[in-house]
């Protein structure tokens, strides 16, 4: 037979401790955050949405680094607490759940999309793009905006309403 193992997950806002068996819980942090909504305490409040690290809703603090909650693999460890906060320095909305507004208007700020120098003919004809343009776009678009580089930088910090991120 499997060995039984069980984990305590620790919401800082709460002070609620949750001790999961992981025997019947998923690998990830995000399984853990489902299995106690879903089972022990339905007004825990997180964002989700594709479990896959592709959407960065689940960004979170656990255990002192900022990351996603379905990236993030429970430790089995059990004799150690798995801590688990909103992003920091941020206004709460409730429990794990951060307060956007601000890093999405600094993001809109910058116009973060291509835009043509001559406008005048928008709309007209179709633009295709060379593979060398194409390539020159190459790991500037890879941001998810999940906060999680922002929320860790103390630039980010002391001046939220004039930093706009890495």
């Amino acid at each position: 037979p499997e060995a039984h193992h069980s984990g305590v997950l620790f919401f800082f806002k709460q002070k609620t401790a949750y001790e999961i068996d992981l025997n019947t819980c998923g690998p990830m942090v995000l399984d853990a955050l489902i299995k106690i909504k879903n089972e022990m305490d339905s007004t825990l409040t997180f964002r989700r949405s594709c479990r896959e690290g592709i959407c960065g809703s689940c960004a979170m603090n656990i255990n002192g680094g900022n990351t996603l909650a379905c990236l993030n693999k429970i430790d089995t460890n059990t004799s150690k607490v798995t801590k688990i906060y909103p992003l920091p320095h941020m206004y709460v909305v409730k429990d794990l759940v951060p307060d956007m507004s601000n890093f999405y208007a600094q993001y809109k700020s910058i116009e973060p999309y291509l835009k043509k120098k001559d406008e005048s003919q928008q709309g007209k004809q179709q633009y295709l793009q060379s593979v060398e343009d194409r390539q020159k776009l190459d790991g500037l678009y890879e941001c998810i905006l999940c906060a999680c580089c922002s929320t860790s930088c103390p630039s980010y910090w002391w001046n939220a309403d004039k930093y706009l991120g890495p």
